[in-house]
């Protein structure tokens, strides 16, 4: 317990799947949690749950609404030591018929969400004394593997773990004491899964047919990701920045 004791931790996408199982675990060791999302009534209501927590609306794709964010986090607990862009929504489809609008609205999430968090994140941390903090970024193994149907959120994962790598480098460099990472998972059973397995057709055949994909022979649940996010908060991970950290039952070593 308290590994995060004290930390102020900033979760995007955190009203429910990967978000709210690291803002639950966040807030258990020790941490300030400002829950954002634009799923309001599931957010506030899990900021109720957690101690000493907040909850912010939050359309990760407007930059007005981040500056608004991290001005109500800092007069609300002083500073900003974590913020995990976790935000993100995927399509799937043959890439001769998605739509560019489609492709402008999966990447304003999934990669200008993760650019402006990690800019406000930083220029927050700069304020904090002494200067530090740790920036987690999702990716997924569609950032490090290609799926035939997945194009567009392949080339938003991919673009978050490069641009995480050239944020680490640049904030090393700098000396300004942040750290910048990515966490890559596998299929991790959360509601956004089971909604895409749900408009497939069958749930319980696509969820066995996911395990199988995975050579430790299931998916992941949402605390696999949330143990990996509490490491890279925590000073344990104090040597680590620009890495990725893969999650994902074996699904990419094959």
């Amino acid at each position: 317990m308290g590994r995060v004791e004290g930390k102020v931790v900033i979760v995007t996408g955190g009203a429910v799947g990967l978000g709210e199982a690291m803002a639950r675990m966040m807030a258990r060791e020790g941490a300030k949690v400002a829950v954002a999302d634009i799923q309001d009534t599931q957010g506030e209501a899990l900021a109720r749950a957690l101690p000493g927590a907040m909850y912010l609306h939050l359309d990760v794709s407007r930059e007005a609404e981040w500056e608004s964010a991290m001005q109500r986090v800092r007069e609300a607990y002083g500073r900003v030591d974590v913020v995990i862009n976790n935000a993100g929504i995927a399509i799937s489809g043959p890439p001769e018929e998605q739509t560019l609008e489609e492709w402008r609205r999966l990447m304003s999430v999934n990669l200008d969400g993760v650019f402006l968090g990690t800019k406000h994140a930083i220029r927050a941390m700069k304020q904090n004394q002494p200067r530090g903090g740790s920036i987690i970024n999702l990716s997924s193994i569609e950032g490090l593997v290609g799926d035939p149907e997945l194009g567009a959120y392949n080339a938003s994962k991919g673009g978050v773990r490069l641009y995480t790598k050239s944020v680490a480098l640049y904030c090393a460099r700098e000396r300004l004491g942040i750290r910048v990472n990515s966490i890559h998972p596998g299929y991790i059973w959360t509601p956004m899964v089971e909604a895409h397995l749900a408009r497939q057709g069958d749930v319980a055949a696509g969820r066995k047919a996911l395990d199988a994909m995975h050579p430790i022979g299931h998916v992941g649940e949402p605390d696999d990701i949330a143990y990996g996010a509490l490491y890279l908060a925590s000073d344990e991970s104090k040597f680590v920045t620009g890495a990725e950290l893969v999650i994902d039952g074996g699904y990419t070593a094959q």
